[in-house]
């Protein structure tokens, strides 16, 4: 895995892509089983392919101050089968510190019953301390009128607070994942975080959760029910 890739953003100039910011995770509550990406593997400072997560193995990695606070909120998410959302810091291998975004939404089998939950890791260190100054640049770029894919952007690194080549990465990976064009998927994002505040005074971020990881489902349907 190289440690940086050249993309091209939507205004036509060069974004600079970490492959390994942005990985998924799945998190199977009976079991306590885990599966990682590779992307999420190297977060954690292990070869993609060296190791079986488990839940021992995800809490001995998280920071001494945030330990007890990822411990409770994954006993809470086993204990009433739900999704979680949380920030907080990872030592890898080499004892370096991450700063990580982690998001989450239900993971149910065929019928329909939850198993699990699953989601997306967002490594944002590089933006940890300049991020006041970065939400300012993200609500300036939303009173703007940018372009759609800028707008969406612009609304991941308020939510999320991360910085705009994260919030790049973030886009471009769920485009990746689903299958779905970059710029109908960032469509989609703008409406739906749009709706949800005007709908919501203080929209809760597991609403925002839910509508970024479910965005490409809703693209399907309605392509499905446009007439052909």
């Amino acid at each position: 895995m190289s440690p940086e890739e050249d993309s091209v953003g939507s205004d036509g100039e060069q974004v600079t892509v970490r492959p390994e910011q942005v990985g998924w995770f799945r998190f199977f509550f009976d079991d306590e089983r885990w599966e990682w990406s590779p992307e999420v593997q190297a977060m954690h400072g292990y070869e993609p392919g060296t190791v079986s997560p488990t839940t021992e193995l995800v809490l001995s990695h998280k920071h001494s101050d945030d330990y007890q606070q990822v411990a409770t909120t994954l006993h809470d998410a086993r204990r009433h089968r739900q999704s979680f959302s949380t920030r907080h810091r990872i030592i890898d291998t080499a004892g370096r510190i991450h700063h990580v975004i982690v998001v989450a939404d239900n993971l149910q089998d065929e019928s329909g019953v939850v198993i699990g939950t699953h989601g997306f890791y967002v490594d944002v260190s590089p933006a940890e301390h300049d991020q006041q100054k970065q939400l300012s640049a993200a609500i300036a770029e939303i009173t703007e009128n940018r372009a759609t894919i800028e707008q969406a952007k612009g609304m991941l690194m308020v939510v999320y607070g991360i910085d705009s080549s994260a919030a790049f990465d973030l886009l471009r990976w769920r485009s990746q994942e689903t299958n779905i064009k970059l710029r109908l998927l960032a469509e989609r994002v703008v409406a739906d975080f749009l709706g949800l505040s005007q709908v919501q005074t203080s929209p809760s971020r597991s609403a925002y959760d839910n509508l970024l990881l479910t965005a490409d489902q809703r693209i399907v349907s309605q392509h499905e029910s446009e007439p052909q």
